[in-house]
């Protein structure tokens, strides 16, 4: 499976929760967050000045080595 930056942040955590270390380590430290629930990954990223393309491939990638 892998995600892309228009999924919604709990969507994309319920994929597998390692993505969560890999969210925390990008910089978003606020999963539990209320906005969390309704932001899409491209969303977040834009607040927290993360490029969106970037993180959507290392979370790909983490999740092809898990498969």
């Amino acid at each position: 499976m892998t995600i892309d930056k228009s999924m919604n942040i709990v969507e994309i955590l319920r994929i597998n929760e390692g993505i969560a270390d890999i969210l925390m380590a990008s910089g978003m430290h606020c999963l539990g967050c209320i906005m969390a629930h309704g932001e899409t990954l491209e969303q977040a990223c834009a607040v927290h000045g993360i490029d969106p393309d970037a993180l959507t491939q290392q979370i790909n990638d983490f999740l092809a080595q898990e498969a």
